[in-house]
This record gives C-alpha cells, structure tokens and sequence, in this order.
C-alpha cells in the first residue's frame, strides 16, 4: 500500500494523506477524513515512510521489525461513541504511528470475555496495550494474563502497578464545583456514575468544604452518556427538586442534560446552570456553549502512547504516574446566582 493508493481509496490528495499520516498534521483534513485515513492504515498495515527509508538504509537482506499495540476502550461501548475516547485513541495512534508502530486492533471491556475477542487477542500479537478509562479489578487481571506492557490513561487513578497518563478527574471536580459555588450556587445537583469515581468525590468534597449538605435527592446515578444525561435531568425535573445549578461528570451526560431541560421550557443559564468536564469538541458548538473543564485529551494520548513504547523497548522498569493540568473552559452555560433560579420552577410534573 502506497499513498497513492491510500489517498485514491479514500477520495484526498496524495499531499493530504502525507500530511495527515506522516507529519501528524491535524489541521490538514476535517475528523472525517482523518478518521477514514486511519482505519485505511489499520486495516492494510501501511507503515510510515521514515520506516521504508530506514529498510532501505539498512540493505536488502535486512527485515523490518514490525511493531503493534492495542487499546482497550474500558469505559465506552465502542471505539467511537464517546467523542472524549475516540479522541484519545486517535491521538495514541497517531503518536505510535510516527515511531514506527501501528494500532493493530481495539476492543472493550464490555464483550472482553466474548470468545471473538479471545481469538482476537490470542491470534494477533502486540507488544502492548493501552487502557482508556477506569476499569475494574477482573479486566486488570485479563489484561495481566495477556499483555506484558500496558499503560492506563483516563481521569481516575488507579490501584494497580502500571504506567498511568491521567488529568485528575477528583481536582476537575473540585474547580467545577467551586466555580458554581463562587457563583451563589448552594442547591447543586449532580448527573453522572457515583461507584468508585472520583469525580463524584470531588463533588461531595467540594460541599462540605463549603458547608453544604449532601442531599440524595439532588444525586442521579446514570451512565455517562447523553442519554444517561437526558434521563438523569428528567429525574431530577420529575423529583421536583429545586437545584439551581448542575454539575455533570462529562460533556455527552451535559449534552443530554441540556436538551431534556430544553425540552420543558426551562432556559439555560436563566433557570439552571450547568457545567461539565472533558471540554469534547461538541461542547462549544452547542446553545449555550458549554462551560467546561479543558482536559488535555491529546497530550494524555500522545504521553500513553510514549510511555508505553518506551517501556516496551526497556526504556524503564518502575510504573511512571504523570498527572496532566487541566483549566475551566468559561464559557455560557453558567451565570451568577439569583433567587429565580430553580430547575422545579416550571415543572409540569409536580
């Protein structure tokens, strides 16, 4: 597979997929495009050109080590419905790409003990695996029976001994929080996963350093997803509660908040204020745009993607922890607090 042929087969340029492909260039083409180019890539094993040329240097009788790794989506359903994740891997793979290794397949924690995921794995060796997102004691035990590198990348730490790349989803939660907070709110409703993430704990932390009590009424234990976040504010809204503000633990379960308190009417920020982490894309596209803290989604892939090729090729031996900034993403979705502000206010379902 040449570029001539990558670029005919997915309707670009030669000097589009160049950019793209060789020279990591994101702005070169739109995510649809890019994504198409990559699983081009994927599925024919193109390698880079720096590879060839070194093939080339090295003489005719030598071979080239072809190297692989794999990602496991832990808390998603597949590889592109949560924007936060697909980003992730695609910026893995794009940093793997320009050293010389390919992202040979992806799986998920979901069918992980499917027997076609078995095979999978069992058939096609990589040299190592990186973990997006949280993922529970069993997987970590699979993964140890199956992958002798791995590196873990994602918002909560983990309990366990391998090289983790996250952006603090627990400190995330308490800027949120103390953004609202700062703001006049004291009713604040919560819409995401509560067992075992920390960014739950950052919002329960954050009012009792406030002197604010924890209401379970004002807590919505759903998925983290927009639909997830649409039934998480339909409950809150059939509950009757008289939050003034809403902290969502990521940008798809807001987007699916936003739009069921859309639906009754209510307007965001005038009746209820709501803020997110990941910062997607989306987030600043939508009406209102959403107030969201900026997590460094590219720099995490790019950094899992170094660490775990360099303990592959035994660059080091301890398990290497870095933690990544984030900043609040101010946008339109959050105002001061007044005394009108309740998200029962209009309810038809009292």
């Amino acid at each position: 597979m040449t570029l001539k042929e990558i670029a005919k087969e997915a309707g670009v340029s030669i000097s589009t997929v160049s950019r793209v492909i060789n020279k990591n260039n994101t702005s070169a083409a739109s995510k649809e495009v890019q994504e198409r180019l990559w699983e081009i890539v994927r599925r024919t094993g193109y390698v880079p050109n720096t590879s060839a040329r070194d093939l080339k240097m090295k003489g005719a009788n030598s071979s080239l080590i072809s190297h692989s790794i794999a990602c496991l989506f832990a808390r998603a359903e597949d590889s592109k419905s949560d924007l936060f994740f697909s980003t992730l891997a695609r910026s893995i793979e794009q940093e793997a790409f320009k050293r010389n290794y390919i992202l040979k397949y992806s799986f998920t924690a979901i069918d992980i003990h499917h027997p076609n995921v078995l095979r999978l794995i069992t058939d096609n060796h990589v040299d190592g695996v990186a973990i997006l997102g949280r993922c529970s004691k069993q997987t970590l035990s699979f993964l140890k029976r199956y992958f002798n590198c791995v590196v873990y990348t994602g918002l909560n730490l983990l309990e366990a001994k391998y090289d983790q790349i996250i952006s603090d989803g627990y400190k995330a939660a308490l800027t949120a929080m103390g953004y609202l907070i700062n703001l006049g709110h004291s009713r604040i409703g919560y819409i995401g996963e509560t067992t075992y993430e920390n960014r739950y704990v950052g919002y329960c932390s954050a009012l009792n350093a406030s002197g604010l009590s924890l209401k379970k009424e004002y807590v919505v234990n759903v998925p983290l997803s927009s639909e997830g976040g649409y039934c998480g504010a339909k409950k809150l809204i059939n509950r009757n509660v008289d939050v003034s503000a809403l902290f969502c633990c990521n940008d798809v379960t807001a987007i699916g908040a936003m739009r069921a308190i859309q639906e009754t009417g209510r307007k965001i920020p005038d009746d209820v204020s709501i803020i997110s982490i990941d910062d997607i894309d989306t987030s600043q596209y939508l009406s209102p745009m959403l107030t969201t803290i900026h997590m460094p989604v590219e720099e995490m892939g790019q950094m899992a993607a170094k660490i775990l090729i360099d303990r592959i090729e035994g660059g080091h031996c301890l398990p290497i922890v870095l933690n990544l900034p984030y900043y609040l993403a101010n946008r339109e979705s959050c105002r001061q607090y007044r005394p009108s502000n309740n998200l029962s206010a209009f309810n038809d379902n009292p």
